[in-house]
């Protein structure tokens, strides 16, 4: 039964994650990103709601008067 070969591993693992780095370095440095982001304020729109005109009033069975 022939023996795996394992000398080589490193040396592969090593160019391939240094290659691996480089590819990655290379394709984030050719984004564009804004240099300063700005805060936009956010637009408030008011909504009615049916209840909001109405008033209403929920009994608690706990507070009803006894009787």
């Amino acid at each position: 039964m022939p023996q795996l070969d394992t000398s080589t591993w490193f040396t592969t693992i090593l160019s391939s994650t240094i290659t691996l780095f480089i590819l990655m370095q290379l394709k984030i440095s050719t984004q564009d990103f804004p240099l300063t982001p700005s805060i936009q304020p956010a637009l408030l729109t008011n909504t009615t709601t049916p209840w909001e005109s109405k008033w209403t009033k929920i009994y608690s069975p706990l507070s009803l008067p006894l009787q």
